[in-house]
């Protein structure tokens, strides 16, 4: 099963056991987390309703992402600036969409 949720003004296609990087969402590694605004829902090729459909998710890491410059300049004005900035982001891992979970995880010797 897979649903389309929308978060930070993005839209991500998820499923159990998927890893996203969306925009910073409050909370520290290891908690969990409901994203509730689902758009779509599917199961074996058939749309699935969405009322009341949860996607839950575990913040695996809240981290920073690449830094962009910021450079402006005006010429034969002697104007230069320049600025730099990294967005913040928060990796999830998706451990349920709806009532279909991610498998567990098994230890291999």
């Amino acid at each position: 099963m897979f649903a389309i949720v929308r978060t930070g003004g993005k839209q991500y296609r998820v499923a159990a056991g998927d890893k996203i990087v969306v925009e910073k969402i409050d909370g520290e590694a290891g908690a969990s987390v409901s994203l509730s605004d689902v758009l779509f829902a599917a199961k074996d090729g058939a749309a699935q309703a969405i009322e009341g459909l949860t996607v839950t998710a575990e913040i695996i890491a809240q981290a920073k992402g690449d830094k962009v410059i910021v450079f402006k300049k005006r010429r034969r004005h002697n104007y230069r600036r320049r600025n730099g900035h990294r967005q913040r982001h928060t990796i999830l891992r998706i451990t349920a969409v709806g009532d279909s979970k991610a498998p567990a995880k098994t230890a291999e010797a």
